[in-house]
């Protein structure tokens, strides 16, 4: 923990008061309340003021969901954001949700001794992946000693003198599960409460975030929101994309207004092996009614994988079929999350996989494997009449 908050202090900087004031930023730090589509009044520890502005853009954020469930708050629980507060180790850790958060933060305090459980509604861990991939998340879960109860509902948590227990029911009936911590990590919901956004009248999507139109503008044209509390991800590289669109709408909306593109959002779960997303994966092309063709690569055959002892995993491209075109891609393995990197890319800018084929790749490295991703393509959509006039010219040639 001691080491967390010393790349926290190391990485503070670029996110600084010192830092925006240096670029021409004022910085004004209290609480603040938007009282007019014009004016926002904050409470600052010099007394009240009140800012005018042509534009107001809303990146307030969201915050982790703390379910109603009975005896919770007399336990006492963890989140996301207050864990990192602990400096001893959970002999028994808790987690409720099997989200890419509760994956992250299982494993990692299972590696570090804590005896951990994961509880979790959905019928497998990282259910928004395909089966596949979370069978290998949940393999090497299996394997580390994390203990996974899938498709069980909470009930109630027990506090009997200095014990704790989660009394939950399962497949097979009631579970009693004792811990000695409990980390509740089943989503973040978008922060709307609280400053002024209930009596301006600015809408809610059904998700409880801020509604918000392909510019990011609210209701009010000139107060537009980015990020968590506008949704529709929660990525904080799709935080600073939107942020781009809203600033760029707000400062030169009047003239020319850009869309937020998210034709190609990546997204990595650091667990191991990683898990990294961009565009549909199988479940979503099948639940859209979308047509494809699954092209995969298994990572046991990699050379570096090989000689870094982590041939664990795949790279499984989907494309429309018959065609390049890229439609998703899920990379599950070791450095999973800069790999996908080079699809984010060819889909953005429509390059189909023969071109990723005929790109030299240096070896041995992992990046290989999205070449040989693209090979596997290419052997399923081999031209069968070019290569049977290949293999007459050829016997012929051989005088046969």
């Amino acid at each position: 923990m001691e080491r967390v908050q010393t790349v926290v202090q190391e990485v503070e900087p670029h996110d600084s008061v010192e830092r925006y004031t240096s670029l021409g930023v004022e910085c004004i730090q209290g609480t603040a309340r938007i009282v007019t589509p014009w004016s926002v009044e904050v409470q600052t520890s010099d007394g009240p003021q009140t800012l005018t502005a042509k534009s107001i853009v809303i990146a307030a954020g969201a915050r982790p969901i703390v379910p109603p469930i009975p005896g919770l708050q007399e336990a006492g629980y963890l989140t996301s954001d207050t864990l990192w507060q602990i400096r001893e180790l959970p002999r028994r850790l808790l987690v409720l949700g099997g989200g890419p958060i509760g994956c992250e933060l299982a494993q990692c305090f299972t590696r570090l001794g804590s005896q951990v459980t994961i509880v979790d509604l959905g019928s497998r861990v990282l259910g928004r992946e395909d089966e596949d991939v979370s069978r290998r998340v949940t393999a090497s879960f299996e394997r580390d000693g994390v203990r996974i109860l899938s498709s069980h509902k909470v009930r109630e948590v027990v506090v009997d003198n200095d014990c704790k227990g989660l009394i939950c029911d399962g497949p097979d009936g009631e579970v009693s599960i004792e811990f000695d911590s409990l980390l509740c990590a089943v989503g973040r919901r978008a922060n709307v409460e609280g400053y002024g956004l209930e009596e301006l009248g600015v809408d809610l999507s059904p998700s409880q975030t801020i509604a918000v139109d392909e510019f990011l503008q609210t209701r009010f044209p000139n107060i537009l929101a980015c990020g968590d509390v506008a949704g529709p991800y929660q990525f904080t590289h799709t935080a600073a994309h939107q942020a781009w669109f809203a600033a760029v709408n707000a400062l030169f909306g009047g003239f020319k207004k850009f869309a937020v593109d998210y034709s190609a959002i990546p997204w990595c779960t650091l667990t191991d092996p990683e898990v990294a997303r961009v565009g549909l994966n199988e479940q979503e092309a099948r639940a859209k009614g979308i047509a494809y063709e699954v092209a995969t690569y298994d990572l046991a055959d990699l050379d570096r994988a090989i000689a870094d002892s982590s041939a664990e995993g795949m790279v499984k491209v989907l494309t429309p079929p018959g065609k390049d075109r890229i439609l998703g891609v899920t990379i599950v393995g070791a450095h999973a999350g800069d790999l996908l990197a080079e699809y984010v890319l060819a889909m953005r800018h429509g390059l189909g996989l023969n071109k990723i084929l005929s790109t030299i790749h240096i070896y041995p490295t992992l990046a290989e494997a999205n070449k040989f991703a693209a090979g596997e393509w290419k052997k399923a959509h081999k031209p069968e009449r070019l290569l049977r006039w290949l293999e007459r010219f050829h016997r012929w040639q051989r005088g046969g």
